[in-house]
């Protein structure tokens, strides 16, 4: 075992199809690590496919936390990631193991990294807000220019930036302990990923996956509410051709690649690279190697 010293978590982020799971699992066979994932979607049980899950197979090759734990109707924060993130990451580090937070939701990366202090929602206001529409929300955010979230057709990610508005938000510096690597293949690259994967998709069931999801939970569940499931709710009710469906969420996939670019690129910490190997590289140069 590889004993690491100055460096105490590795962050591996960068936006869908960049080859982040890959990635990590590399790190965590040669430096003895754990993955902790950092996604909003793939903490829902039973959506596998469509969330880009790591399959059972690169599970087996590293220790994976943050996976299926809670439902899809289940309502998950970044204040509950963090919460539940830290946890594990104190238990990995008490095994003298290495913490490798992997994934693309800025806010739940950002929840660890700057360790915000995250306060207690008004309730009234709330219920407010929850009235209103997506496109209202929407306006109220340009209205008080405030950063738009990076799903902005998610009404919970609407109400979190409006009522963290005004607020003082409590971070820290980021440790310099904590290595953050950047993926950001090309965009043609990033695009023939995306839709590789949008195919297979397909050819690995993703549909029954998500008639499952909508036979047995509410449409407008948390897990539901975004990327194939959403778009493919179409397809199923007959409104959309499946071409037409894959297209859109090919769409929707590289317009994702844009919002999460735009959330990490404020990261002046993060060290970015155009492929797994030139980061792996640089990985090998900061951490002990194998004795």
């Amino acid at each position: 075992m590889v004993k690491l010293e100055k460096i105490e978590q590795i962050y591996i982020i960068g936006p869908t199809a960049s080859g982040k799971t890959d990635l990590a699992i590399r790190i965590a066979q040669q430096y003895d690590g754990e993955i902790i994932a950092a996604d909003s979607r793939t903490v829902f049980r039973g959506l596998d496919i469509g969330t880009a899950k790591p399959t059972k197979a690169e599970q087996a090759l590293a220790q994976h936390w943050a996976l299926d734990i809670v439902g899809p109707n289940d309502e998950f924060s970044a204040a509950k990631f963090q919460n539940y993130a830290k946890t594990k990451i104190a238990e990995i580090q008490k095994r003298r193991k290495t913490p490798i937070i992997v994934g693309g939701s800025g806010l739940y990366i950002d929840a660890l990294l700057y360790d915000f202090t995250f306060s207690t929602p008004d309730k009234d206001r709330r219920d407010v807000l929850q009235a209103r529409s997506i496109m209202e929300l929407q306006q109220m955010i340009r209205d008080k220019k405030l950063t738009m979230p990076e799903n902005d057709t998610n009404k919970r990610y609407l109400i979190n930036a409006l009522e963290r508005a005004g607020q003082e938000i409590t971070k820290r510096e980021i440790p310099s302990s904590y290595l953050i690597i950047g993926l950001n293949p090309s965009r043609g690259l990033l695009k023939e990923r995306i839709t590789k994967r949008a195919h297979q998709m397909l050819k690995d069931g993703v549909i029954d996956e998500i008639r499952w999801a909508y036979e047995n939970y509410d449409y407008n569940s948390e897990a539901l509410k975004g990327g194939i499931y959403k778009i493919f709710r179409g397809f199923i009710q007959n409104e959309l051709s499946e071409d037409r469906a894959l297209d859109l969420f090919i769409e929707s996939d590289l317009k994702l690649v844009k919002k999460q670019l735009t959330w990490f690129k404020r990261n002046k910490s993060i060290n970015w690279f155009e492929d797994s190997e030139s980061a792996l590289e640089f990985i090998q140069r900061k951490l002990p190697q194998t004795s």
